[in-house]
């Protein structure tokens, strides 16, 4: 295939400083790297870390100006000289983790994200709030030809995201997940996921919109904290002794507390929102007594990625997405700070 005509200019939402005004603006088109692609964004996922990245609410200070974003799902126009394994034409996603340094401890064991020198996108490296946005070669996720590019945005960090923390609780088949935050971006794609692993999901959430679309996507208990008196109590019991696994999704610190309390003997806790300084407390008889774990779950690796747009290509998981353009972004962080994402937006870039 030809290549395309790239335009100079295009359409992006940026800030110049963290908690600035989002300025959905022309900028320059940027130009790839040796090792980079440059990727038509068609569709972008919004995620919480996205707002995070505008607030300015992590230790880790983020590039300025920024272009956000990092669920880019697009077609390779360009690419440097270097790129191997890609040609023009290609579906490509944006990913969280854009690029790593590939040859320390980290890298050689899979955990390129933990890369002391790991390169972020929408948060260290301009990401997919924009028309066209570069990607490491060798990080960017290979899309498959014909995939719907709305749907699978979400997939490249939402999906990866907890597909990877779902594996991170060691289950087994008719083992009982509780989702803290169950029907956001994240844990609508967690209940799928967890249902398609085999395991038995229950949902912690608020509201009877949020409990419709947990039935929907296939959850078996649903617990509604707003109504609940005692959730720790309500867990144990709907599930005869407490979850095997927790998939902390909220950006609740008490949620996380709490998930350390109904968790099941010999369970695992696993820690995937992050909520600004925040911090995990567990009562140290009970955790020991109980002989339960504590872990962090951060993104995934590049399996982890093929094997969650495998799920998604074999239908057996769908995003619950509400499309709008890319000029709304603003709306879109305004709603989230409330609380009232129902499933997972995606921007239209071309909007």
């Amino acid at each position: 295939m030809s290549a395309p005509t790239i335009p100079r200019t295009q359409k992006a939402v940026i800030f110049y400083e963290n908690g600035g005004p989002l300025q959905y603006t022309d900028i320059e088109v940027p130009k790839p790297k040796a090792t980079e692609l440059l990727i038509n964004v068609k569709y972008s996922g919004v995620c919480h870390t996205d707002l995070h990245a505008w607030k300015g609410d992590w230790p880790l200070p983020t590039k300025l100006p920024l272009v956000g974003g990092h669920e880019g799902a697009g077609v390779v126009v360009a690419m440097g000289e270097n790129v191997r394994g890609w040609k023009i034409g290609d579906l490509a996603g944006i990913k969280w983790l854009n690029g790593s340094c590939m040859a320390c401890e980290y890298c050689e064991k899979s955990n390129e994200s933990n890369c002391p020198e790991a390169d972020l996108s929408g948060y260290t490296h301009d990401g997919s709030f924009q028309q066209y946005a570069t990607a490491d070669a060798v990080q960017a996720a290979h899309i498959p030809a014909g995939t719907d590019l709305a749907q699978v945005a979400p997939i490249l960090c939402a999906g990866i995201t907890v597909y990877k923390a779902l594996k991170s609780a060691n289950l087994r088949a008719g083992d009982w997940v509780a989702i803290s935050g169950a029907c956001g971006g994240l844990g609508s794609l967690a209940i799928q996921y967890a249902t398609a692993m085999g395991y038995r999901v229950l949902g912690i959430d608020g509201g009877e919109e949020k409990e419709q679309l947990f039935r929907q996507l296939g959850g078996e208990v649903f617990i509604d904290f707003r109504k609940s008196k005692d959730i720790v109590a309500d867990v144990v019991k709907a599930t005869n002794g407490g979850a095997h696994g927790v998939i902390n999704v909220s950006v609740s610190e008490a949620a996380i507390e709490s998930s350390t309390e109904y968790v099941r003997s010999n369970g695992t806790v696993v820690l995937v929102g992050l909520p600004g300084g925040a911090k995990c407390k567990s009562d140290v008889f009970s955790h020991v007594v109980k002989s339960i774990s504590i872990v962090g779950s951060y993104v995934g690796n590049r399996a982890d990625t093929r094997e969650a747009l495998d799920f998604f290509a074999r239908g057996l998981v769908k995003s619950p997405i509400q499309v709008v353009g890319l000029s709304e972004l603003p709306q879109i962080y305004e709603k989230m700070e409330k609380g009232a994402v129902v499933g997972r937006y995606v921007v239209d870039t071309s909007m």
